[in-house]
This record gives C-alpha cells, sequence and structure tokens, in this order.
C-alpha cells in the first residue's frame, strides 16, 4: 500500500479513536497489523507521536476558551476556579508521567503489533464503559482526589487497547462526577502529557533517527488534526447523552476480531 494512503488512514483511526473510547494506541496497533506495517518501533512511534500531536492540538482548538481561562487564572495569581482547576490538571498527570519515565523502554516493546494484548485490553475497556454507563448519579465537580484516581486511570490506559478517555470518563462519571464535566477533564488533562512526550523525544533524539518521510507524517497529522476536532466535538454530546454502552460492544466486537486475527492470522 502507498505510504500516503497508508498515513491518512491511520490518521483518520487516530483523529476518531483519540476521542472516542474505544483505544487510539489500540486501533493503531491493529490498523498497522492489518496494514502490513512492519516498520522499526521507533519508526512506528515517530508516526504514533505526530497523529497524537494532531489530536492534541484538535483539543486545544475545541477547549480554547478553557484553556484561555486557565492560563488566565495562573497569570493573575488568584486562587480561583481556572487555579484550582489547572492544578488538578497537574495532579492528574502525575502517575502517567512516573509510568512513563520509569517504564519507557518496556512500554514501547507493547506498541510492536501486540494483537492479542490490544483484544484483551479492549476488553477491559468494553467492561469500564457498560459500567459507567450505567452511572446514575453524576452531579459532582472534580475534586483533588478524584483528579489523582482520575490520573491513575490515564496512567494505566497506557496499555493499548485500554481506551485513555473511556478509562478517565469512565473513572470520573463512576465517582459521580457530571457527564459533561468528566468528558472536559478527560481531554484536557492529556494535552500536557502529549506535549511532553513530544519534548522529550526531541530532547532524547529519538525523533532525528527515524527514516520516515516528512509527506506522510504531514498527511497523517492533517487527517488526524481534522477528524479528531469533529469527533471531540461528537464525544462530548455522547457522554452528556449516556451513550457508551454502544462503545462497550463495539470495543467486544473489535476485541474479538483482534484475538482471531493473533491466533488465525488473517
Amino acid at each position: 500500500m502507498n505510504d500516503l494512503l497508508r498515513a491518512a488512514i491511520l490518521g483518520i483511526v487516530q483523529g476518531f479513536t483519540e476521542f472516542l473510547p474505544v483505544s487510539s494506541s489500540g486501533h493503531l496497533e491493529l490498523a498497522k497489523f492489518f496494514l502490513g506495517d512492519t516498520s522499526l518501533a521507533e519508526e512506528s512511534m515517530l508516526m504514533t507521536v505526530t497523529l497524537h500531536a494532531a489530536t492534541a492540538l484538535s483539543t486545544i482548538v475545541v477547549f480554547r476558551r478553557d484553556i484561555i481561562g486557565i492560563f488566565r487564572g495562573i497569570f493573575q495569581f488568584q486562587w480561583n476556579e481556572a487555579t484550582q482547576f489547572s492544578l488538578k490538571i497537574i495532579l492528574s498527570m502525575l502517575p502517567a508521567v512516573a509510568v512513563g519515565l520509569l517504564l519507557e523502554d518496556y512500554l514501547e516493546q507493547l506498541f510492536e503489533r501486540q494483537v492479542l494484548l490490544v483484544g484483551m485490553m479492549l476488553i477491559i475497556t468494553g467492561l469500564l464503559l457498560f459500567l459507567a454507563d450505567r452511572a446514575r448519579l453524576t452531579n459532582k465537580t472534580v475534586s483533588f482526589s478524584n483528579a489523582l484516581v482520575i490520573g491513575i486511570a490515564q496512567a494505566i490506559a497506557i496499555l493499548p487497547g485500554i481506551s485513555r478517555s473511556g478509562a478517565t470518563i469512565s473513572t470520573s462519571v463512576m465517582l459521580g462526577i457530571d457527564r459533561e464535566r468528566s468528558a472536559r477533564f478527560s481531554f484536557l488533562m492529556v494535552v500536557p502529557l502529549i506535549l511532553g512526550k513530544m519534548a522529550k523525544d526531541l530532547l532524547d533524539g529519538q525523533v532525528a533517527h527515524s527514516t520516515i518521510g516528512f509527506a506522510p507524517l504531514a498527511i497523517g497529522f492533517t487527517t488526524a488534526f481534522f477528524t479528531g476536532t469533529f469527533a471531540c466535538l461528537w464525544m462530548i454530546k455522547l457522554v452528556k447523552n449516556s451513550k457508551l454502552a454502544y462503545f462497550s460492544i463495539y470495543c467486544f466486537i473489535v476485541a474479538a476480531i483482534a484475538i482471531a486475527a493473533f491466533y488465525f492470522q488473517f
């Protein structure tokens, strides 16, 4: 398959699945498997980071007013809602940062066409969504303790197949947090992590060692950005209307396909 077409497909997959609770990393690994992607882990990781950067940008665009309000509160040195929200975002990042720094080499090995792992983790994602969809008392705001628990869910979601948005939104809803606030917090908390990961890879020189051309990266970035913007806005509506169970069923179906693909190698 042409490299540009492959990049476009991966970008579309990333754009939709980053925000929909079905695991973007898991779907990327499945897409690479079925597209016959045999690139080295470092090259595969570069494309993955590029696509995540695109969806981070789409998050910034969708939540630009919230982000401006957060920075305004910080720079005014006021203990207001915006400042507290920013501190909760920072607190939620700590578990994922710790896992990423301590287990970086091991985690990269999980992004080498681990189809069986993806299938098993998608089952867990489906179960989380199923349970969250049945939560009824969802009227709380995000507390500092909630932020830490949600952050732990995000750290676990580093595994391919565990949906980051699915895990964090489901955890938030099961903690009794308002559904719209859950989606908002889930999408905003990942942006600093993605930007930090990009900065680290640049400083470590990992990106410089890749042989992937500029054109495939640009195509992947563009398609991921536009599909991600659409998916982000759509997902907010879906969470508000308690439609997570549909994605639970989808995760179970894709998990079955992934597990069958592993054992039968089709």
